[in-house]
């Protein structure tokens, strides 16, 4: 079952879960997870803090296949299910992965990358990306680590909607087809922001705002 292109993950058991153990545990260098398997019973487990981090950020991404080793027991072939983050440091504090069976398409959260300098930016527009994920179907060991959108071309005005992503081979894109991607707008003129400010200012004569006094 090991092949190379899986992400090698030993953990240790945790026979106490709760709030105050997972504190203890990543006091500790260590990050609390589960591991939920098919038909079985979900297994608690903690693991190294820096091992994780190095398996995720190493070049394999969130959307690897790993085979995670519970207390020196078999490897389980397994997808990153869900994740908590320290919103400070970007960093793991929890993990959840899903046992797959390697041979049965499953579905998974795929980032979004764009590539290049629009056309658009480069006149002065500004690129907006609404979508930063899709939902991808495809074999465990074929979900693509991102997928790419080339905005160079795209100009002022211009949109690319899930119509227009390509898909790698043996992937299908789960989506709306006018789910926008992409876009690029105009920026807005400084001298249209100030015509309408002074366009509004006769409407405060003879009222009142929060920085006078209304005794």
């Amino acid at each position: 079952m090991s092949s190379s292109n899986h992400v090698q993950l030993q953990a240790a058991a945790r026979e106490k879960t709760g709030s105050a153990e997972s504190r203890r545990l990543r006091r500790a260098g260590m990050v609390p997870g589960v591991l939920y398997k098919a038909g079985e019973r979900s297994v608690a487990f903690h693991v190294s803090h820096h091992d994780l981090e190095r398996a995720v950020h190493g070049g394999h991404g969130r959307t690897a296949v790993f085979e995670i080793s519970v207390d020196q027991g078999p490897k389980v072939p397994a997808l990153i299910k869900d994740w908590q983050l320290n919103p400070v440091r970007n960093e793991f504090i929890h993990v959840d992965f899903q046992e797959v069976d390697l041979s049965s398409t499953v579905q998974a959260l795929v980032p979004v990358v764009l590539e290049g300098l629009s056309l658009g930016v480069r006149g002065g527009g500004v690129l907006d990306q609404p979508t930063r994920e899709i939902t991808v179907e495809a074999l465990p060991d074929a979900i693509p680590d991102h997928i790419e959108v080339d905005v160079t071309d795209l100009d002022i005005g211009g949109v690319v909607t899930f119509a227009d992503l390509s898909a790698p081979s043996g992937v299908e894109l789960i989506g709306d087809d006018e789910m926008v991607i992409a876009s690029v707008t105009a920026p807005t003129e400084v001298g249209e922001i100030e015509e309408v400010e002074e366009g509004a200012q006769p409407e405060l004569v003879g009222g009142s705002s929060e920085d006078e006094d209304t005794e």
